[in-house]
């Protein structure tokens, strides 16, 4: 490692911000193409790696300068693809779920295709409005049946983060609803 970027790093831990620009910009675009090379989809990549600078950032007391800066930015990167990759393979599981329900509306009453109705309401608003964070979590909350625990473990966050992104998510699912009601 370069000693020029032992001192960046170290200047990092003290929180200027100068350091860690320079930094970010000599490493934001090899990690941009880590990224996309596991992605596959260059805005999801430019999204993950803005959130792997903030991490670094909001972490960076932590940081040793005698570590590649590289090697954690990619590892953190890494974590947060793969967190990408399970939201995913939750949203698509509620995606076939909607297939299944329009499915089966031909053996339906008049009240069951009503509540239907605005079931898939509420899931498209949710899955056209709610950022991905909170989409998750009130779909793991609110379909799956998941306690918050549960998801705050599942998802490695908070328990605490997990109530408020379920009160931001239902507070905007109550707005987008008046709306159409």
């Amino acid at each position: 490692m370069q000693q020029a970027e032992k001192i960046l790093i170290e200047n990092v831990k003290h929180s200027d911000k100068d350091s860690f620009k320079k930094l970010y910009i000599q490493y934001h675009p090899v990690l941009f193409r880590f990224v996309v090379s596991r992605i596959h989809d260059e805005d999801i990549a430019e999204d993950i790696v803005q959130d792997t600078f903030v991490r670094i950032w909001k972490m960076r007391q932590s940081l040793a300068s005698d570590k590649s800066f590289f090697s954690l930015i990619a590892k953190v990167s890494s974590n947060l693809s793969k967190d990408h990759f399970k939201h995913e393979a939750v949203r698509l599981r509620h995606q076939e779920n909607i297939a299944e329900i329009y499915d089966r509306q031909s053996d339906k009453s008049d009240k069951q295709l009503e509540t239907e109705f605005i079931r898939n309401n509420i899931l498209n608003i949710v899955h056209q409005y709610l950022p991905l964070k909170q989409r998750t979590i009130f779909l793991l909350s609110r379909i799956e049946g998941k306690s918050n625990q549960e998801i705050a473990d599942m998802l490695g966050i908070s328990q605490r983060t997990v109530e408020n992104q379920l009160y931001r998510a239902l507070k905007t699912l109550k707005k987008k609803i008046k709306r159409i009601v």
